[in-house]
């Protein structure tokens, strides 16, 4: 949902630059109603077409008629969501553009008290759990969206609804958000081609993906996003002032700093993700092999955590200047060696295979970003960044063997009840959080004032 917000922040950053407000509004307002309206469209086809979809997104379910039936039921109610998360996510691009980033990063806090509320209320109510939290995403989209309705108001920026008109900002918004919705959306896209393959593999295998997927997408979800929203109307118009030297800084200190937050929530991933997943999971039909096996895909998807991140980053450097071409190539290349590699470690590994070839395709797909933008010249690695990534990689490695040495230590609290987990896993990781500041100050891999120098860029 945040290509077209991708490739709407350059272009409203623009007008709001050299043409004032009002042109700017003029804009916003077009490209909300050709949204709107090309979102309506495509959520009319799919429900209709909606069993013919399941068959190409879950082509495994076919032999399960009840598992097929109530996947089509689920997915109708939830793909309206669709309409208002766009729609949010464009507004959040506008209040991005003025420098105002907390009602957008609370929205998805949004949705999870939905989910967590139909649950609680409406589970008896409802056919099954599954029914009442599609009705809860269903439901939460529509408080999004008038959430993010209220805050653009509050700055002055009330979205209206306007005719839409195919004007030239629209026609190039369009054209660079088509291709933006591939590039930026690789790492969906390799968790739809997983989907799919897993459908393959013995049941379960999609719900460990999901579940090991869901518990990753914490530090990505609020690193990545953060990233990558600071850092797109932040260098558009570093670039539209000429100014390419304040550009190159802030991609440096916005890779730096996803670097100094995932190299140890990957490390801490990596080696606490049984206890992990046994203390958010395990219980009801959830038992220990379903454990193990979802602790194993989150290790490995532990594994491509920077890279997911490094992406959000770099994107910023292309989508500022305009070039939607160059990431979606980039993108389909490491979509393919994602398909490839799913296939053949399917095989001997099963749904940690398809883990595997995520993370794998993840890191060519940031590797490959960052030769081209330093090819380019409009980023390479500054001394800063230089000396402070095998610093942070170090203090890192070093709380990994912490976090080891202390699930030995307390491996009879973690072999306990439910309580006992949660005080341990509480336990390691205040000490892995401990160990990991204490070690990145002393060797330099980050002093205290970091976070405010990347916010000014």
């Amino acid at each position: 949902e945040g290509a077209f917000s991708m490739a709407f922040v350059p272009l409203f950053a623009g007008l709001l630059e050299e043409e004032g407000e009002e042109k700017a509004k003029q804009f916003a307002d077009q490209a909300m109603a050709v949204l709107l309206w090309a979102l309506l469209a495509f959520v009319v086809i799919i429900e209709l077409a909606m069993p013919w979809v399941m068959r190409a997104f879950a082509p495994g379910f076919l032999s399960e008629p009840e598992k097929f039936a109530l996947a089509v039921e689920l997915t109708r109610i939830t793909l309206p969501y669709l309409v208002f998360i766009s729609l949010v996510s464009l507004m959040a691009g506008v209040l991005n553009s003025f420098g105002k980033f907390a009602a957008a990063a609370a929205s998805p806090i949004l949705l999870n008290v939905c989910l967590i509320g139909a649950v609680l209320v409406f589970s008896s109510l409802a056919d099954s759990p599954g029914h009442a939290l599609a009705w809860g995403v269903f439901v939460a989209g529509i408080v999004q969206f008038f959430w993010l309705v209220i805050h653009c108001r509050r700055t002055g920026f009330s979205p209206g609804l306007v005719r839409p008109r195919l004007n030239p900002n629209v026609k190039l918004l369009i054209r660079r958000a088509l291709p933006v919705a591939l590039g930026a959306g690789v790492y969906q896209i390799n968790l739809l081609i997983d989907t799919i393959i897993a459908s393959f593999l013995p049941e379960g295998s999609i719900s460990y993906l999901f579940y090991a997927d869901r518990v990753n997408q914490l530090p990505l979800g609020v690193v990545g996003v953060a990233v990558g929203t600071a850092l797109l109307p932040l260098l558009s118009r570093q670039i539209r002032a000429g100014d390419e030297s304040a550009a190159a800084h802030s991609q440096n200190r916005a890779v730096e700093f996803s670097f100094l937050l995932t190299l140890p929530a990957a490390a801490a991933l990596f080696v606490i993700s049984q206890p992990l997943v046994q203390v958010l999971f395990e219980r009801g039909q959830f038992g220990e092999a379903q454990t193990l096996a979802t602790a194993q895909a989150l290790s490995i998807f532990a594994i491509g955590l920077p890279a997911y991140v490094l992406v959000k980053a770099l994107a910023p450097g292309f989508f500022a200047r305009g070039d939607t071409a160059t990431p979606v190539k980039i993108s389909v290349a490491a979509m393919v060696v994602n398909v490839v590699l799913s296939l053949i470690l399917m095989g001997p590994f099963l749904h940690v295979g398809i883990a595997m070839a995520t993370a794998a395709s993840s890191w060519l797909n940031a590797g490959v970003m960052a030769f081209v933008l330093y090819r380019r010249g409009h980023m390479g690695a500054d001394a800063r960044l230089k000396s402070r990534l095998p610093r942070t990689a170090f203090a890192s490695l070093v709380m990994a063997i912490v976090l080891y040495f202390g699930m030995d230590q307390l491996s009879p609290w973690l072999d306990g009840g439910v309580l006992e987990r949660a005080v341990a896993l509480g336990i390691l990781i205040a000490g892995g959080l401990l160990s990991f500041a204490v070690l990145a100050q002393l060797s330099g891999a980050t002093r205290l004032n970091d976070i405010k120098s990347l916010r000014r860029g």
